[in-house]
This record gives C-alpha cells, structure tokens and sequence, in this order.
C-alpha cells in the first residue's frame, strides 16, 4: 500500500527540521507534512556541534563568511540570508525558551551550553506544528510522477505532492551523511558541482617537527599562495598543532580552498573573481601546486619584525634568539621554531646573528611553511564543499528551476560557511524558505 502525504521533507537534519516546521506552519490542518531521516535518533550532527553545545548561529553573518561554486553567486547567497537574519534565529528560538548567549569570538550558543536543548526545541516544534517524523526511513528513490512524487524508503513507498531535499552532504558519515541525496538530485535534473571536505583539519608529513608539539595552540594569520606565489586566500584565528598536523578555526576556514585536491593545486574555479566569492582550488587540477604559509606574528609584516629584530640587537645585544622567540611563544613552540623553523642554536646572541640567520627567523616566524599533505577525510570534516548550484533553485522559494514541485535546502546546495555557526545559520535560512516554498505553492495548487 502506497501512503499519501502532501509535503515530504527528506532528511531530517538542522535544514530539514526547520522545513517541516515551516512547511506545517503555512499549512491548513488538514494537509500533512512527514519528514523520512535514514537515522535510528535524529539530530546526531546537531548534538556533536560546537563541542555538544551547537553554535546555532554567530552574532554577524555576510555573504563573504561563505564559499560556493560559480553557480552560486555572492548576491544569491546574501539574498537568501536576508530573508532570515541572526535577529530572526535568536527571537525564533527565544520563543521556544532556548535562550542564546555571545562568547568572545562572535559565536552564539545556548545559555545551556547542551546542544541536546537546541535539539529538543526543534523537535518539540515540529510536534506542536503538527508536522510526522519517521525515522529508520531511508529514502532510496525519488521519482516524477503525474501529481507529484513517488517515493521509495526502506519502509515503504509514499506518494508527495511537493518534496523538500534536504539530505546533507557527505560530512561526518557515521550520522548519516552519505552524499546519496546528491544521487537523488541528480535523478530528478539536477547537475551536482564536485564536492570535497571543508572545515576539515589538515595533515602535515608523518615526523614533521611541528606534530611534536600537539596541544600547542597560537593566533596565526595563514596564506593560500598559488605557484606564482599570488596569495589567492588569508585566514586569521587560531591554529593547534595536533600529532597529526592542524587543526583549530583558520586551518579548519581555509581548508575548503585547497579544492580537496592534493598535492595542492593551482587555479581558481571559472568565474569566482568576477563572482566575487572566495577563491578555491579547481579540484581535479594538477600543477605545480599551492602553499600554505602561517603568519605566527600577525600583527607584524616581515619588515616590521626584522627592524624590531635590529632594534633588540642594538638595545640588548647579548640577548639569545631563544629568549627573543620565547617572549612570543610557550618555550616548547620557541625552541623548535628557533632549531627546526630558523635552524640556528637557541643560544646565539643576537650581536652575532648574520643577516642570513636573521632573515631565517624572522621568514620563520612570519612566513613558515606548512607543508600541507592532504586533509582527514569526509569522517572529520563538519561541511561538505560544492553541490546543487543556486542558479538551478528559485531563491524566494528554494523550489528546482528543473523539477517543479522540488524543493532543496541546507548542505546539499553548493554553499558552505566558515566555522563558527556559519552553516547552521544557513540551514535555518534555507529550511525555512523550502518549507514556506513548498507550504504556499500547495495552497495554489
């Protein structure tokens, strides 16, 4: 027997909830929404956000704190931002008594600080909006049919009148997130960008000296430079050294721009300078490949450091370069960027520093090399980068400009946000407009 529902929300995660929420909202009482998650417990990458408090949101959201495909311009992204602002996510979960805070970095968590309070919120919301949650359902097959659309799950086959894609992508698997809702796009029209991970930490050299040094943690200014040496991406926070290379926001920020490609390789997609999106890496390009550079002293340049280097070698001239070093850093960090970055001996005073080893250092401490091996996978990566392209949705509904009667929201576009609830603030904007999209378009039906 074939179940009838008017609006199917396939994939029941932070985009999918906040759709069916919406969906129902828009609704009369007598049209059902039911949304079909794959998963035994639904909200798994909900509850492991933000270190299991979920940063729902950050306190400034712009389009430039996003990354998309040329099909996915800069003036599309901030029009569907627009259409539901940070105002609008803290009143929305205010309203349902989760109650956010500010930290320092701009972040927005729960007062909570449970990422199980930011779930429950939506779950109960979709309850009093009378939307049905089924898990275990695992949508395998979408199908246009004449007045709508078949569906075939794992438990059982379901005829919608408008369905909502909202499947994610393929980060953090073991939640779910296979990239199969790709597949499903793709059998009803859609072309799908390549995809690798972003917000992903990064690998360095088995041995490499800095992997020595996990837990170390330090403000970093980084530089994607392509082999020209045109620095084609900066990223500012911090960086933490791990035994398996870095991790910590400005590794996690800029890896989505090595294109998921290694060696690290040349070249920006077609059409993102004029599209005004931050560069990427054209996956699948092979070259001379790109590096990647830490500014360990942000707030100098190298000439600002080298005469301040001057200045200490005049003022103190027996002061060792490891004393100068570790006046900016833990001993453990000084002593290794002194030995192994600069390679000179810590005790050296700096009377007898030649302009060679000077320049070592201070290229050392504001340009060190970071020779970036690959990344850790889609099992660690908290976003996928590409996608459905925007251009293939209407933005005032997120409804398909090739399948009719499609609505996609959430991590399946190709659009992916900076860490800091970048991505979650997406979600909720596109959930909401799939869910109203598909909502009203019934009502005119």
């Amino acid at each position: 027997m074939t179940n009838k529902v008017d609006i199917a929300v396939i994939g029941a995660g932070a985009a999918g909830l906040f759709a069916s929420i919406f969906a129902q909202h828009e609704s009369v009482s007598e049209r059902s929404v039911l949304a079909f998650d794959g998963a035994k417990k639904l909200g798994a990458k909900i509850l492991i956000a933000g270190g299991g408090r979920c940063n729902v949101t950050h306190d400034v959201v712009r389009p430039d704190d996003y990354a998309s495909g040329p099909g996915s311009s800069r003036n599309a992204v901030k029009k569907v931002l627009k259409s539901f602002t940070v105002s609008d996510t803290i009143e929305f979960f205010g309203n349902r008594g989760v109650e956010l805070k500010r930290e320092d970095t701009g972040k927005l968590f729960p007062t909570t600080d449970r990422a199980r309070t930011v779930l429950n919120a939506l779950l109960e919301a979709c309850y009093e909006a009378g939307a049905e949650l089924l898990t275990e359902h695992r949508a395998s097959a979408i199908e246009r049919v004449e007045g709508g659309f078949s569906i075939t799950t794992s438990q059982g086959e379901y005829d919608a009148k408008r369905v909502v894609l909202s499947t994610g992508g393929k980060a953090l698997p073991k939640s779910g997130s296979d990239g199969f809702g790709y597949q499903l796009a793709r059998s009803l029209g859609h072309s799908v960008t390549d995809t690798w991970p972003a917000l992903v930490p990064l690998l360095l050299p088995k041995g490499h000296w800095l992997t020595e040094l996990k837990g170390i943690a330090v403000d970093v200014e980084l530089s994607l430079a392509g082999p020209t040496g045109k620095v084609l991406h900066k990223q500012d926070g911090a960086m933490l050294l791990t035994h398996f290379g870095l991790s910590g926001p400005a590794p996690m920020d800029i890896s989505r721009h090595f294109g998921g490609d290694f060696p690290l390789s040349p070249g920006l997609c077609p059409g993102a300078e004029s599209s005004g999106n931050r560069p990427r890496a054209e996956p699948g390009a092979k070259g001379a490949g790109m590096s990647l550079n830490a500014n360990l002293l942000p707030s100098h340049t190298f000439d600002s450091l080298e005469t301040e280097l001057l200045e200490q070698s005049t003022a103190h001239p027996r002061r060792t370069v490891l004393q100068v070093v570790q006046a900016h850093f833990p001993d453990r960090l000084a002593m290794a960027l002194v030995q192994h970055g600069a390679k000179l001996e810590p005790g050296l005073p700096l009377s007898q520093l030649s302009k060679d080893n000077r320049r070592a250092l201070v290229r050392t401490l504001t340009a060190l090399p970071l020779p970036v091996t690959a990344d850790r996978g889609y099992e660690f990566a908290e976003v996928t980068a590409g996608g459905v392209p925007l251009s293939e949705v209407n933005l005032s509904t997120m409804e398909s400009r090739v399948c009719p009667g499609l609505h996609l929201a959430g991590e399946i576009l190709d659009v992916d946000g900076r860490i800091g609830g970048y991505n979650f603030q997406w979600a909720w904007c596109t959930g909401r407009l799939a869910g109203l999209g598909a909502a009203k378009a019934l009502a005119q039906d």
